[in-house]
């Protein structure tokens, strides 16, 4: 004896007009993901007399930005990281003066007010040399981000070069933590997929 299943009729009708509709979505262009950043690209800074020394800088994509960490533990709203942050024409080591290469058709200066290093070991807590990538810092494919330049870590400052696609802009947040930076995919708000 066969068993017959009857489907509700708008069962069969949603299932039956759903695949025209996915197979016109495939090769479609995809909608502009809108992006209300409204931020600018002022030179930035505020000034700590001893932050908690660096414990890490990491990178992150976002759907419209893309994001610099720098970890400090015991760093806080209340208890806030120093920090200097400007558009430049080239890098130049903290100290020393000398330039340094940084990829990009921008250069984001970076510099805050927290040592690479123990203070009280002088051990560095960042393997970081100057002129040369952040080490476990990867920008490869990032949208914004095309490298990154330790600089030096001089008087309880560090410094770095983050070189971008071109001038954008930017905001800086301090969390619990962390002094994060993050820089906008595009001008006006709007990131093609």
């Amino acid at each position: 004896m066969r068993r017959w299943t009857i489907l509700p009729a708008a069962l069969v009708l949603a299932a039956t007009t759903a695949l025209p509709a996915a197979a016109a979505g495939v090769g479609a262009a995809q909608p502009a993901t809108q992006c209300p950043i409204g931020w600018d690209s002022p030179a930035e800074g505020r000034s700590t007399a001893q932050a908690p020394e660096l414990r890490g800088i990491r990178s992150g994509e976002h759907p419209c930005f893309d994001r610099l960490v720098f970890e400090a533990p015991g760093s806080s709203p209340a208890n806030p990281i120093g920090y200097q942050v400007r558009y430049t024409d080239a890098l130049l080591q903290d100290a020393s003066g000398h330039p340094l290469p940084v990829h990009g058709g921008a250069v984001l200066e970076v510099t805050v007010d927290s040592p690479a290093h123990d203070r009280q070991t002088m051990a560095p807590t960042i393997p970081a040399r100057s002129g040369q990538p952040l080490p476990g810092v990867d920008v490869t494919e990032y949208r914004t981000f095309q490298d990154t330049v330790f600089g030096a870590s001089h008087e309880g400052r560090t410094q770095i070069g983050l070189g971008l696609r071109t001038r954008l802009p930017y905001r800086i947040l301090q969390l619990d933590d962390r002094l994060v930076i993050d820089v906008a995919h595009t001008a006006n708000g709007t990131e093609r997929k």
